[in-house]
């Protein structure tokens, strides 16, 4: 009645209108469970088997056949077989780690933290907002500026340099691991077959996992924490720069062999600038992961704002921690604000015109 009562206040011409629009309306409510039930009926028959043996499995009693035969359990003998190797590495290649440990702290860490430490904080604030206008525009510039002060107010400019050698350095060996393997995997799909599976292993792999083996052949200190970061966060600019070769152009890649290019000049001058914003967004990531890692890698010796979370959360400092987190916040935003513009040139082109 109600429905009726609307349609007749309207013309005529509108009242046939809606009748039909309510017709069919009615006719759509009335057609949907019929329609519903169409579509599960007709679901593939793979569907319905899986459904039925999973209520066959919930519904009959299987006894001790439903339980994994103790002879399949071989987890105590994998774990021993990684045990025995990871304590041969340790006593054979020693010399090597021990070489490795010395050498990446006392020719990169440390110098270039005590390099950061050493200059004025105003002057790394000038800086850090310089970059920032210059990739990023006047008004990030300007916001970089206030939140470079506001890790100066907290007492967090220290750690933040600290951090930030660390997230320095585990970058540059990412870089030089990752750029030679993507190129690596662009040339050989052989290789992309056998990388790819192994950078799905470690972006999956929990991050706490990493810290296992690297803690029992470097012990504890800066070193294992920067090189846990750097197998964490390598995944992205093995992958982005595979990626980015990969989708230049063919045409482009045959014109110059036509002109006489080499291979190795069409790596250094065709592919690699061509595939530079995906090389650089490969980057961006790898910070972001390696800024992601750092309170992890804090317990096993890295300093910095990681550390702060660490003893925050340690000692139920809840404020202790959460400045720590808002530093890693300031960094991460910085950072990836800036890459962002490294892999925008016409934005430099803008900003210097």
């Amino acid at each position: 009645m109600a429905k009726a009562s609307q349609v007749q206040v309207l013309s005529k011409g509108a009242r046939s209108r809606v009748a039909a629009w309510l017709e069919a309306t009615e006719q759509g409510y009335l057609q949907y469970p019929f329609s519903l039930v169409r579509a599960v009926v007709g679901l593939p028959k793979w569907i319905w088997l899986v459904i039925v043996a999973l209520v066959v499995g919930t519904v009959v009693s299987f006894g001790a056949t439903a339980d994994v035969p103790k002879s399949f359990s071989i987890g105590t003998t994998v774990s021993r077989a990684v045990d025995n190797g990871v304590d041969w590495m340790v006593v054979t290649w020693d010399p090597v780690f021990s070489a490795i440990n010395v050498n990446l702290l006392r020719h990169f860490l440390l110098p270039l933290e005590k390099w950061l430490l050493g200059l004025p904080w105003w002057l790394v604030i000038g800086v850090v907002a310089f970059v920032s206008y210059r990739m990023a525009g006047l008004v990030f510039g300007l916001l970089s500026v206030g939140m470079m002060i506001a890790l100066a107010a907290f007492g967090l400019f220290d750690l933040a340099m600290i951090t930030l050698a660390i997230i320095l350095v585990s970058t540059a060996l990412a870089v030089v691991l990752g750029v030679p393997t993507g190129i690596l995997m662009s040339k050989s799909n052989r290789a992309d077959a056998v990388i790819k599976p192994v950078l799905d292993l470690m972006q999956t792999m929990p991050s706490f996992v990493y810290l296992i083996p690297v803690l029992m052949l470097f012990g504890l200190g800066k070193v294992p924490a920067v090189i846990a970061v750097v197998i964490y966060a390598v995944a992205p600019i093995i992958r982005l720069t595979n990626l980015g070769i990969r989708q230049v152009d063919a045409s482009v890649i045959e014109a110059a062999r036509a002109f006489g290019a080499t291979a190795t000049q069409v790596m250094l001058k065709v592919q690699l600038p061509l595939a530079l914003p995906s090389i650089m967004a490969g980057l961006n990531q790898t910070i972001m992961m390696a800024l992601a890692m750092v309170v992890v890698a804090s317990m096993i010796g890295a300093q910095g704002l990681g550390a702060e979370v660490l003893n925050g959360i340690a000692r139920l400092e809840v404020g202790r921690g959460l400045m720590g987190g808002i530093g890693i916040v300031v960094m991460a935003v910085i950072l990836d604000r800036i890459t962002q513009g490294l892999a925008k040139p016409s934005r430099r082109v803008r900003t210097s015109a």
